[in-house]
């Protein structure tokens, strides 16, 4: 079973050398190089320049980590610019895992994309109220492999205020959660702004871990730890999955469907389970 940690995908500005340098060296599992929200206006082009050459010059410098970029969407005066330019830079050998369309509301605006550079995979930004509605078409789209939930938009657009258990946005976190999990998508968790704040940060993703995200998109390396921990198995999970593998071998070794482990029954879904829990453990292992 072979399994790529998301655990923590961190926003790093284009436009930034020395922040496109450093993010070498940051332990997060996904790096999500941002052309759209994180540069000004009057810099997008040279941050679209310097974004191809770092990925096409020295794109294995960042070892194992996911390289995505977020693009400018076509309803801006850069989305179809940034789009060619990183088709070339395909070409040319840059190395970049997915690209990350804006404000997805649609499969047709991933179908208006994937027309412009092929042999990428896709990820959609759900950010809009259609994109909720939409999920479950979306996540079909046979180019899409990853979605990334834009809270700060999706907020913006639905008027909700801002609550730490974030009770106004299970509706659209739920429909996208479903609709990647049933088209065995990536899915990653929104921002959370305040980051100097260490326990609303747990705190929310712990809600996001539990509810099936994949990983947390972050805005400040000070927040790649909590992450990390959160998303990744415990010890007691790790534990936990090995005794259930074990007793339900015993199990079927004695001609028994079922097993018990700590005083609750274990069926093949239960080792299912386990198993993925073990397979990330892994993969996390072997990523430090």
């Amino acid at each position: 079973m072979t399994v790529r940690p998301y655990r923590s995908a961190l926003y790093i500005p284009g436009s930034k050398e020395r922040a496109l340098e450093k993010a070498r060296s940051l332990p997060c599992d996904a790096i999500l190089f941002d052309l759209e929200d994180a540069v000004a206006p009057d810099e997008k082009i040279a941050a679209r320049d310097l974004l191809c050459k770092t990925l096409t010059e020295n794109g294995a410098a960042y070892g194992a980590r996911a390289k995505i970029v977020r693009v400018n969407g076509l309803d801006s005066a850069w989305g179809s610019d940034d789009l060619a330019a990183f088709a070339a830079a395909i070409t040319a050998g840059a190395q970049i895992d997915a690209v990350l369309i804006p404000k997805v509301s649609s499969p047709a605006d991933l179908d208006a994309v994937a027309q412009l550079i092929p042999d990428v995979p896709l990820w959609a930004m759900m950010e809009t109220a259609f994109g909720m509605i939409n999920a479950p078409a979306i996540a079909a789209h046979p180019r899409l492999t990853g979605m990334v939930m834009g809270t700060n938009d999706l907020a913006k657009e639905l008027g909700t205020r801002v609550r730490a258990d974030r009770l106004p946005m299970q509706a659209g976190l739920g429909l996208c959660l479903l609709a990647a999990k049933a088209h065995g998508l990536v899915i990653l968790d929104g921002v959370y702004n305040a980051f100097k704040d260490e326990a609303g940060l747990l705190a929310e993703c712990e809600q996001g871990r539990d509810m099936g995200f994949d990983g947390k998109t972050l805005i400040h390396p000070a927040q790649l730890d909590t992450a990390n921990t959160a998303f990744a198995p415990s010890s007691a999970e790790i534990d936990l999955a090995q005794r259930q593998i074990a007793a339900f071998q015993e199990a079927e070794a004695a001609g028994q469907g079922v097993a018990v482990v700590d005083g609750r029954i274990v069926e093949n879904l239960h080792i299912v389970t386990a198993r993925q829990t073990l397979a990330k453990a892994e993969a996390i292992a072997a990523l430090s």
